[in-house]
Parts: C-alpha cells; sequence; structure tokens
C-alpha cells in the first residue's frame, strides 16, 4: 500500500445517509419515534421522508479529476460499515487512523437518529457515514492543493485525520 505514516485523511461530504444504516434508521425513526414520511422533525429542512430519499452522491468525477492531478494513496466510499470498516480496507496493518469526530459538518439527520434511538458514538460510526461520503488519502504536502481543487468542483471537504503508526492488535480507526 502506499498509505504511509503522516498521510492526511481528506473527508468528502455525504448528501445524507446514502444507502447506509436503513435497518436501524427505520427502526429508530418509524418504530421507536413513531414517526411517519410525512413527519416535520425540526432539525429538518424537509419531511421526513423527502430527508430519507435524498439521492446518494456519486463521486466518481471528482476522484478521477483528483487521480489526475494529486498523488492519491488511498480511497475510501463509506458505505454499510461506516468509517469503522470501510476505512481499513485501505491501510496498511502497521497504520491506523486518528480521526477527529467533531472536524467535519454531521448532516442533522445523524443527530435526529443518534438521540431518538440512544445510539452511542461507536455505533453511528459502524453503521451510518455521519456526513463523510467518501475519504481520500493524500500526503501532508498535498492536502491544502487536494482541498482547493475539491471546493472549485463543488464538493464539501474537510480534513479529518492522519495516519498513524500502530501495534498489529490495535484499532486501525480511533477518535481522538
Amino acid at each position: 500500500s502506499p498509505v504511509h505514516v503522516g498521510d492526511r485523511i481528506i473527508g468528502i461530504a455525504s448528501s445524507g445517509l446514502h444507502s447506509n444504516g436503513f435497518s436501524l434508521a427505520r427502526k429508530v425513526l418509524f418504530t421507536k419515534m413513531d414517526l411517519d414520511m410525512d413527519s416535520q422533525i425540526a432539525e429538518l429542512e424537509k419531511p421526513l421522508g423527502e430527508e430519507l430519499l435524498t439521492p446518494t452522491r456519486i463521486y466518481v468525477k471528482s476522484v478521477l479529476n483528483l487521480i489526475r492531478d494529486f498523488t492519491i494513496k488511498g480511497l475510501a466510499h463509506i458505505t454499510g460499515g461506516g468509517l469503522l470498516e470501510n476505512l481499513p480496507r485501505v491501510l496498511p496493518r502497521h497504520c491506523q487512523a486518528r480521526l477527529v469526530g467533531n472536524s467535519w459538518e454531521r448532516p442533522a439527520i445523524f443527530d435526529v437518529l443518534q438521540k431518538g434511538g440512544n445510539i452511542d458514538d461507536m455505533e453511528m460510526y459502524r453503521t451510518f457515514n455521519n456526513g463523510i461520503g467518501m475519504t481520500v488519502i493524500v500526503p501532508e504536502d498535498q492536502v491544502e492543493d487536494v482541498l482547493t481543487r475539491l471546493t472549485g468542483l463543488k464538493e464539501r471537504a474537510w480534513v479529518i485525520g492522519r495516519v498513524a503508526q500502530c501495534r498489529e492488535d490495535d484499532q486501525q480507526v480511533v477518535f481522538e
């Protein structure tokens, strides 16, 4: 793997739930909270049904643009399994992703789910994308240029973490 200690992890915004965690989302929203598709939730800008049907972002054009001009060391599409299960797929065994959980904007639907279902933080990161639909691992010296390019491509993106050394028995994703 070209991923090395010191590389930075950039998160590109999701458009919402995408196709992640709908079994848990349905249980929380429709069973536990007793809502329906027409429910208006103060935290959401649109009815619940519209929020749940927000189309999944597709990142191919933006990613191909980045690959053309930058050293992209790893890409992880954050699907089922969230950040905890998808990010390790692009990390060598001796590396871990050290993420800063409040370093990006998390769409309100995730706050509604977490509060309504009394879901702990780690389960949220395991089940949902929490506002990050794609991660890009780049060398530290290219971070600002990659962020500038992503902004130019109308993507919202943040540095959400770094790659650090770990022992083989350490977790590959940790939150600081």
